[in-house]
């Protein structure tokens, strides 16, 4: 055997090793354990969600008939936008399991302003994140009256945004099968709907993990009392921190709670941003519509959505 096999028998017996034990010891740094655990922390609280989007995205596919939509929804577009709106308040699911949703409903037949003001409203006023939000905020239900109205105010407003200015080059469906095909079993199609759909979103909500889970272990606590004193600034920041942090809307309630430091109107903004624009949002809207719709999407609705906050919670906090 030639000498240089040797030596790359021995390289590949000591450098693999001599690596893991480097990563080891660097991954056991109380940052790294704090990156691991909220990056898990972020995905598993998030999964259930979307696999039960991915699920209700395959049955719709699927099962259901196409003309249901065209009789549940006015013909107008611009009335079926807030009635998709108020559909979400009927969905016990996070932004993870909108964005499969709002793809199959799409492929179904439904304006695409309709199924955005859906994707916007429906992780938002669910009735699992309101109770959230009123265990949060007890003895404060004007906190969950004002998240409602802005958060349904800001979705309503996106689909006529949409309506208005949105154009078709900027929005790329993932390629898929809409509606059953004559000859084949609907299981079968549900199943490989199923499948597209939680394979491709997946991959896109963890790299939106890994991204907040960077930011939390990054940005040090002084620098969010910096930003608490100064109302329009103060809004603004934990808008941003919404969008970084990416917690899901089940849960976000709790930690806007414990910002105590900062007033009211800005902690709603926190909970109205955070379950429309997030990271692990943003990555899922990207890979499932393209990214050009993502960027232009995002950063009008962040707009819409801040506004909406210091409206509704100048009239009611």
């Amino acid at each position: 055997m030639p000498r240089h096999w040797a030596l790359l028998l021995i390289t590949a017996a000591v450098v693999p090793g001599t690596l893991l034990f480097v990563l080891g010891r660097w991954g056991d740094t109380p940052a790294m354990q704090a990156w691991r655990t909220v990056c898990l922390a972020i995905t598993v609280q998030a999964t259930p969600f979307l696999l039960l989007g991915t699920v209700l995205s395959g049955a719709i596919n699927a099962f259901v008939p196409e003309r249901v939509f065209t009789r549940l929804l006015p013909r107008r577009a611009g009335l079926a936008v807030p009635v998709a709106g108020v559909a979400g308040v009927v969905l016990p699911g996070c932004e993870c399991a909108s964005v499969p949703v709002a793809n199959s409903l799409i492929g179904r037949g439904v304006p695409p302003a309709a199924a955005f003001a859906f994707l916007l409203s429906a992780p938002a006023v669910n009735p699992v994140v309101l109770t959230a939000t009123a265990i949060a905020f007890p003895g404060h239900p004007e906190m969950v009256l004002a998240r409602l109205a802005a958060s349904l105010l800001t979705a309503v407003v996106m689909g006529w945004l949409w309506l208005c200015f949105g154009r078709a080059k900027w929005l790329r469906p993932a390629v898929r099968h809409s509606g059953h095909q004559h000859g084949r079993s609907r299981w079968e199609e549900f199943r490989l709907g199923f499948q597209h759909d939680f394979l491709q979103t997946a991959g896109f909500l963890v790299l939106g993990a890994m991204a907040a889970a960077t930011f939390n272990v990054a940005v040090p606590r002084s620098v969010l009392d910096t930003f608490a004193g100064a109302p329009w600034l103060s809004i603004a920041f934990l808008a941003a921190l919404a969008i970084l942090l990416a917690v899901c809307s089940e849960a976000d309630a709790f930690l806007a709670a414990s910002l105590t430091g900062f007033s009211p109107a800005a902690r709603l903004a926190f909970m109205v941003v955070g379950p429309m624009v997030d990271l692990k949002l943003i990555a899922l809207q990207a890979g499932t519509f393209g990214r050009a719709f993502a960027v232009r999407f995002s950063a009008a609705t962040v707009v819409v959505a801040v506004l909406s906050s210091a409206l509704i919670g100048g009239v009611l906090l």
